[in-house]
């Protein structure tokens, strides 16, 4: 039998929606106080993870290797959008282009952690219907973007979004905890690891898929992205997801035709499939 994996929960103390859905998270699983999170204002233990809360913002937390010693990242967080749509979403950092705006290096992606996402996609699909908030909240994926991107475990965002007022409600901690406790207390379910490309910053078709079927995403590449995606960054793509994905899926409406060859050249180099829709 494989050794249990170890989650660590990890907020920014400063950040209502993140340490809102840790007080929730906490309620519920009734962890102990421990002192295995070096640096952090806040830790608690249990049987397969760690809650830890600190000071910095969650998009610098590159250091998460030298204070936890876990298998996986689950980050709590807040979601800003200009649009200020109400949203519940999952997805894994890096910044593909040139630019670090907001944390990580430029050109660099973190491990991303698809079956992780896709239970908690999943889940958080489930949850918000049970709770009514199905109608009034969008549960999708997020396009890769911003940091940490150094680390060497895999790591995923889970969030609330959009605006001030949705941070601090509790239903919305709420959803979000019985999220995560489910995670935390079944296996990760099983599915087919891949690469997206193209869709919005909230790609609709790719979180439609993962909801509908047994492909869970790694890095997904948004269409302002695009431009930024060479041999480097898809191989990197490749390379920085555990499992390792096995194919490619594309938007092909979204996407100008150096994009699709470049695409399956490397699809083609690797021996991943590529699958348009």
């Amino acid at each position: 039998m494989s050794k249990a994996l170890i989650y660590g929960v990890v907020y920014s103390v400063k950040d209502p929606a993140g340490s809102g859905v840790a007080r929730k998270l906490i309620a519920m699983l009734n962890p102990s106080k421990c002192d295995v999170c070096k640096d952090a204002v806040e830790c608690f233990c249990g049987e397969n993870f760690v809650i830890a809360g600190f000071n910095e913002d969650v998009i610098y937390f590159d250091f998460l290797d030298n204070v936890l010693n876990v298998d996986k990242y689950i980050v709590l967080s807040r979601h800003s959008s200009a649009a200020k749509i109400k949203s519940y979403t999952v997805h894994h950092t890096g910044n593909p282009g040139p630019e670090a705006l907001y944390g990580g290096r430029p050109r660099k992606l973190a491990i991303a952690s698809p079956a992780t996402t896709y239970t908690l996609l999943k889940t958080l699909y489930t949850v918000a219907k049970k709770h009514g908030r199905i109608d009034e909240y969008e549960i999708s994926y997020e396009a890769t973007h911003h940091g940490p991107t150094d680390l060497e475990k895999p790591l995923c965002f889970i969030e609330i979004g959009s605006t001030e007022e949705e941070w601090r409600q509790e239903i919305n901690h709420v959803v979000l905890a019985e999220t995560v406790k489910y995670l935390l207390e079944n296996n990760e379910y099983e599915c087919i690891p891949v690469i997206g490309i193209g869709g919005g910053h909230y790609p609709r078709k790719h979180t439609k898929i993962a909801l509908e079927t047994k492909y869970c995403y790694g890095h997904i590449f948004a269409k302002y992205a695009l431009d930024y995606l060479d041999e480097e960054i898809l191989v990197q793509a490749m390379e920085r997801s555990s499992p390792k994905p096995k194919g490619f899926i594309v938007e092909k409406k979204g996407t100008k035709k150096k994009h699709r060859d470049l695409v399956e050249n490397i699809a083609k180099q690797l021996g991943l499939f590529v699958e348009y829709v």
